[in-house]
């Protein structure tokens, strides 16, 4: 009996983990710590240790700040946050900022 051999065609390891995120519907969640990251890595340290929490739900972004005045300040800039985060995520996934 003669087996077959099995056609391989070598995949990159980003496509590989691609199709699993696909698959396993893990998608959503990865999402979420990249926008956190986003968050942080755009506005520093000094912005990122007032920050108490940021969630992603849809095309929105909530983030609890600390400070009152921060929260004032960065109200003014909400459409270049906006461009910087969704330059740095590589994509258009924010549409809306909600600083509380």
């Amino acid at each position: 009996m003669v087996k077959k051999k099995k056609s391989f065609e070598p995949q990159s390891i980003s496509e590989v983990l691609g199709e699993l995120i696909d698959q396993k519907n893990i998608k959503s969640g990865i999402t979420k710590i990249r926008v956190e990251q986003a968050w942080k890595e755009t506005m520093g340290n000094s912005v990122a240790q007032y920050t108490q929490q940021v969630t992603y739900r849809g095309t929105t972004l909530f983030v609890n700040l600390t400070s009152a005045a921060l929260r004032e300040e960065l109200s003014y800039g909400k459409e270049k946050i906006l461009l910087h985060l969704n330059e740095t995520l590589g994509s258009n996934l924010i549409s809306k900022l909600v600083l509380r």
